[in-house]
């Protein structure tokens, strides 16, 4: 990937590791339909091996409304602050992230805003991911070319597929749930995958 100018970074199991939210958001559900959570969270991971949103149609299977967003068990990844720090030394970073309001707080909060040049997050700007227009936001507002930037995400549907129509390079980090996901096209396939961080700083 020669002439890279930006790296643009999704939040959500990328940088911000939710498997507490995801735990909290599960155990609700199996309390509300009366289920055990065992029988809650396998059928959610089926769902997730089949490329579908486990969380949100396991709800809908048990007849019970999706439980609010708890984000209180949101952790920066261990090697999140260094790899950001490293990159930072070679490229432009930015995030394009489906966050609730207050994203550029929160990577305040967690120690890693100064390595960030642009925050383009749905919240603040009425459009979420996998509309492209997002993406067309953080390229416009960069000065960038789709094709000097590499986008950075856990989601095939949400990071890796409109980036590429976009002509942006892509890297799935297989983080979180959507790890299970299965590539059935070639619009899905990411130039790279890794399974951390760090990696991505012997890629790029």
């Amino acid at each position: 990937m020669e002439g890279i100018k930006w790296l643009f970074f999704d939040m959500g199991s990328t940088l911000v590791d939710e498997r507490i939210p995801y735990e909290y958001r599960l155990r609700k559900i199996a309390a509300l339909s009366g289920v055990s959570y065992e029988n809650v969270y396998e059928g959610a991971m089926e769902l997730y091996r089949q490329n579908r949103k486990g969380d949100l149609e396991i709800a809908k299977q048990y007849g019970v409304p999706v439980p609010a967003w708890n984000p209180e068990g949101e952790i920066l990844y261990t090697d999140a602050a260094k790899c950001l720090d490293i990159l930072n030394g070679r490229y432009r970073l930015g995030i394009i992230a489906n966050q609730r309001p207050g994203t550029e707080e929160r990577l305040k909060k967690y120690g890693v805003l100064k390595y960030l040049d642009l925050v383009v997050a749905s919240a603040e700007e009425g459009v979420s991911k996998p509309d492209q227009r997002i993406f067309d936001m953080a390229l416009q507002r960069s000065h960038c070319k789709p094709q000097q930037a590499v986008m950075v995400g856990d989601r095939i549907d949400n990071d890796i597929v409109p980036a590429r129509l976009l002509g942006m390079h892509t890297i799935w980090i297989k983080q979180g749930f959507g790890r299970y996901w299965r590539i059935e096209r070639e619009i899905e396939r990411p130039d790279y995958a890794v399974n951390h961080l760090m990696e991505i700083c012997d890629i790029l």
